[in-house]
């Protein structure tokens, strides 16, 4: 895959040929389920004109995906480590058909934002994706799918947003959902066509106690945390559902280091080589989201507050083509750096340069070509760091935890993305809502990726990374 191979007879030509379809499903799967999982953020406007209902309301058509999202990532990566990964796939992506149908029919609001939950059960895929190119590639083969797998969900968001806004523009509200249904077909079809069964696998069970309690302690924060801006910081719903996820969580941890097969293996979690990339999953995620909403920003706003290029939902779209290209462009160049000076320097390098996208912004926001030109270093930088968390963690937990370990990696970036969309708003709301207030929101954003390279490299430094080989 990082080299077209060279078959030496029929056999190997129809292995190398299956090898590459089911690459190619698994990106597809990825990607679609990503890029619907977008159908929310540009879109909020026109839910909220069309529905007759507030900003607030609006948004929870992005809310409702992240939160399901978040619960259940880890559920699937559990279940999907046995004979029921292939079943696992093919319910998961007839779920998010479901919701993206139900979106599209004109039923109400309720209704959109009841498909909209629907969908977010497709941000718990890629954990199980890349738990099949584990149980298929090795080597290089391997490092170069997980890689790809890694990055097409960052390249399908930032694809999502200009797709969206433009197919909304020209088909209407109900037109970009019925897009994403036809999408998600092509991936079921494409699915149902490759992904392998595991026979003789048995399935996990599943820690019923457990998933309750993270799943309360998730909602809990991500509530909290998504509508403070909303609701008032110091308002006693999102006090009390702070403190309330908090505990959960906390006592969530307690119960799961107890358990002899935990939901997540937190031990596995926070050994050497796995605690650094789930670390910045979470800041990544943070930077991610934060740079993206005060991109679009800096793209819509009208120049009263002293910034602002005054442009539309479309263009604010467009501006985040550059972060979906070189997010692939990224991870390519992550390939290259591993293997010249070793896995250890991708994260802090990752970090630096997606902290350079946010103070480039800080500086030069007046023109358009600047917005294009931080978000291009942001891709960069997010293919960079994204798919590397994968390459690192993936070659150090045992091949049937990898669902599993991927999967709480995965939550802690959707974590990290509902606080960095939260963080970014609350940040102009204490630094003002003007260009000042911009910058420092910028400055905030950019210090927390820096933080997590720099934590992160000397973690790392002076001690050679062991990577262990898959077993054959």
């Amino acid at each position: 895959m990082t080299e077209p191979r060279q078959p030496s007879d029929p056999l190997e030509a129809r292995q190398l040929h299956g090898d590459r379809q089911l690459l190619s499903t698994l990106v597809l799967i990825t990607m679609v389920t990503a890029v619907v999982s977008s159908l929310g953020a540009p879109l909020v406007p026109a839910i909220a004109a069309s529905y007759d209902v507030s900003l607030a309301a609006a948004q929870w058509a992005l809310t409702a995906t992240l939160l399901v999202g978040a619960v259940v990532t880890p559920i699937l990566g559990r279940l999907g480590t046995g004979s029921a990964r292939r079943p696992v796939i093919l319910a998961g992506l007839g779920v998010v058909l479901a919701g993206a149908v139900l979106s599209a029919l004109p039923l109400g609001y309720a209704a959109l934002v009841s498909g909209r939950a629907l969908q977010g059960v497709g941000l718990g895929l890629l954990p199980l994706a890349l738990a099949v190119a584990r149980d298929r590639f090795r080597g290089e083969d391997l490092t170069s799918a997980v890689a790809l797998l890694s990055v097409s969900t960052v390249a399908g968001a930032g694809l999502g947003y200009p797709v969206t806004a433009s197919v909304a523009e020209h088909l209407g509200l109900a037109g970009a959902y019925w897009f994403g249904a036809l999408l998600v077909c092509c991936a079921l079809v494409a699915a149902w066509r490759d992904i392998p069964a595991l026979p003789g696998k048995a399935v996990e069970r599943v820690d019923l106690p457990g998933a309750l309690l993270l799943s309360a302690g998730m909602v809990a924060v991500l509530l909290a945390v998504s509508q403070g801006d909303r609701w008032g910081w110091d308002s006693a719903a999102v006090l009390g559902l702070g403190a309330a996820g908090a505990v959960g969580l906390l006592a969530w941890v307690w119960f799961t280091w107890r358990r002899a097969s935990p939901l997540v293996d937190l031990r596995l979690a926070v050994r050497p080589g796995v605690a650094g990339p789930n670390a910045v999953a979470l800041c990544a995620g943070i930077g991610m989201y934060g740079l993206l909403t005060l991109a679009v920003l800096v793209v819509q706003a009208d120049g009263s507050a002293g910034f602002g290029l005054d442009r539309g939902i479309s263009a604010a779209g467009l501006v985040l083509l550059p972060y979906a290209i070189f997010s692939v462009s990224g991870s390519r160049v992550a390939r290259s750096v591993s293997r010249r000076f070793g896995p250890h320097v991708l994260l802090p390098i990752g970090c630096t340069v997606f902290a350079s996208s946010l103070l480039f912004l800080l500086v030069w926001h007046g023109e358009v070509w600047q917005v294009l030109a931080s978000m291009a270093i942001g891709g960069l930088g997010s293919g960079f760091t994204f798919s590397s968390l994968a390459v690192l963690i993936v070659p150090r937990v045992p091949a049937a935890e990898t669902g599993s370990a991927m999967a709480f990696n995965q939550l802690l970036r959707y974590l990290g993305f509902s606080v960095g969309s939260a963080l970014s708003v609350a940040l102009l709301d204490v630094f003002g809502a003007d260009e000042l207030g911009l910058e420092l929101s910028l400055a905030v954003l950019a210090g927390i990726c820096l933080g997590a390279g720099v934590v992160v490299g000397l973690s790392g430094r002076g001690r050679s990374v062991h990577v262990e080989q898959p077993a054959p």
